[in-house]
């Protein structure tokens, strides 16, 4: 059996429980932005009105969500 394989047969038996948890450790390890999100503090600040407002704003918009792989070809250009 290879590691790979091996692999996929451990994720088959991951708890439920735990499922969020590992699919989280597994994008750390192929994305170097999931593993910087993974290690960040919390933000403990509070919101500040203008936020609320700019949050309120980009949660209205209809405006589709851009797709991972285009986000990833406007931040390597």
């Amino acid at each position: 059996m290879t590691a790979r394989e091996e692999l996929h047969q451990l994720v088959d038996h991951i708890p439920e429980t735990e499922v969020r948890t590992t699919q989280k450790l597994l994008r750390a390890l192929v994305d170097p932005v999931e593993l910087a999100m993974l290690l960040a503090d919390e933000d403990d600040e509070p919101e500040s009105p203008e936020e609320r407002v700019a949050v309120k704003a980009a949660m209205a918009d209809p405006a589709p969500d851009i797709p991972f792989e285009q986000l990833r070809r406007i931040i390597k250009a």
